[in-house]
Parts: C-alpha cells; structure tokens; sequence
C-alpha cells in the first residue's frame, strides 16, 4: 500500500484526521505538527500483532515537522489506545489483538500536546479462501464500453470448519489475471471502475474484483474466449488454505 508522506505546510492541513498541529512558534527542534502514515493492513489478527501481506510485523509511522515543514528525527512518539480489543506497546507501536471488537481500534500516537490518530480492526485467524462462483460470464459489445465490465469474481474468507465457521473480515485477498488470449484483453477492477489488484474483505468475509474486458483485442467479433483470474490470501506470509482460487470468466458477444 502506498503510504502519504506529504510535508505539511502552515495551518492548511490541520484539518486532517491523521495530521495535529501545535503553535508555529518554537526553534527547529520545537513540533509544529505531526503525521500519522496510514497502516499496511486494515486488520490484526486475534491472538497476534498487526502484520503486512508478507507477515512481517507492521510498526506504525510517525512523522514530526518543525515550523519550517523540516522533519524531526527521531520523533519523540508515545503509542496507545483507549480501546479494548488491541495492546499496544507505548515506545514502538506495535499492535496485538486480545479479543475481537465490532468497531475498529484507535491508534492514538502523541507527540508532545499533539495527536493523531489511525484505526485497524481486529478480525479472525483466516482458515480457508473459497469461491462463490468459480464460473462467470460476460457477454460483451464492440460498440458500448460501459456493458464490458463483467460480474464481480468473489471469494469468501472463512475462519474454522464448515458448518461453524465464521466469516473473516477487513482481510486483504489479492487477484490476479493468470491466462488470457492477450495480455491487453482484461483488466480488474474495482467497484467504480478504477483498476485494482487487492480488496479487503466486507463483514460477511466477501471480497471480489470485476474484469474491465477490451474486445480490440479479441481475434474478431465473434469470438468467444476465457480469461482465468486467481484469487489469493495469506497469513504470516503463507497462502490461507485453497489459495490460489481459480475464477473463470467467459467472454462472448452479446445477443
């Protein structure tokens, strides 16, 4: 994910959520204002601490400005959160998940006066990634783009075995295009359209991508074709159980 590292600059941004701002006096050392970067993962683990797609340990990033926009190195940062459900250590940030809550945490990191705040929420261990439909189809048209955006191809994120598992949510699961007749032909999207690799899984333990098909690149205008797309979870850096997920899509003219 990509992580903001804008330099703030006078009062202008004060207004965000993730960035506090203190009085403009004060030498080059004194805090003006400080960034909170937003976190890898949308989620940590019951019974572990916040980690990225490789299962490395997220450790939350601060950023401390002085009145000339110069950051301060290293930030004098204190971590906590007035949450049940999450532990964090007070020097490094680092996040563990106690017990499962229904809203996500807050991540208060202070410097000095000042404060800022990100949220993670605390979800299930992910078992099993399974699809919903394994096959799709997508009946497309040469002349209106907005009709060749196909179904969404989902997946479940499941914690436990059938029938008393539960769903996992706010959990990164990965798509990727595997085979197609020309690497121009699909592309995934997300759900305005915008082209999109990952989704975090809704509360239902659901998440998906659609498939932006480009018929110049299909061979002619009659030809039926599949672009097969896989699906992929993990957890501390292995695939969940069932990864990669196989998802068909077929492609042929409409009427």
């Amino acid at each position: 994910m990509m992580k903001l590292r804008a330099v703030p600059v006078g009062f202008a941004l004060c207004w965000l959520a993730t960035l506090a701002c203190g009085d403009v006096s004060g030498s080059s050392t004194s805090v003006l204002s400080i960034q909170f970067d937003s976190l890898a993962a949308p989620s940590v683990v019951v019974g572990d601490t916040l980690r990225d797609t490789t299962g490395a340990v997220i450790v939350p990033m601060v950023h401390a400005f002085n009145f000339k926009g110069s950051e301060i190195i290293p930030a004098p940062v204190r971590f906590q959160s007035p949450d049940s459900g999450v532990v964090v250590d007070s020097l490094t940030g680092i996040v563990f998940a106690d017990s499962l809550r229904s809203t996500p945490a807050r991540i208060v990191a202070t410097v000095g006066s000042l404060q800022a705040i990100q949220r993670v929420d605390v979800t299930l261990r992910p078992d099993l990634i399974a699809a919903l439909d394994r096959f799709d189809s997508l009946s497309y048209s040469l002349f209106d783009s907005t009709l060749n955006v196909s179904p969404q191809l989902s997946v479940k994120l499941s914690h436990g075995v059938a029938p008393n598992d539960s769903a996992v949510k706010s959990y990164i699961v990965s798509f990727a295009i595997v085979s197609q007749s020309d690497p121009r032909l699909g592309q995934p999207v997300n759900d305005v359209g915008k082209p999109s690799i990952v989704d975090t899984t809704d509360a239902s333990g659901i998440a998906g991508r659609a498939i932006r098909l480009h018929p110049l690149f299909l061979t002619s205008a009659t030809t039926v074709d599949s672009i097969i797309v896989s699906a992929t979870a993990r957890y501390r850096g292995a695939e969940v159980s069932g990864s990669p997920v196989r998802l068909v899509l077929k492609v042929k003219p409409r009427g």
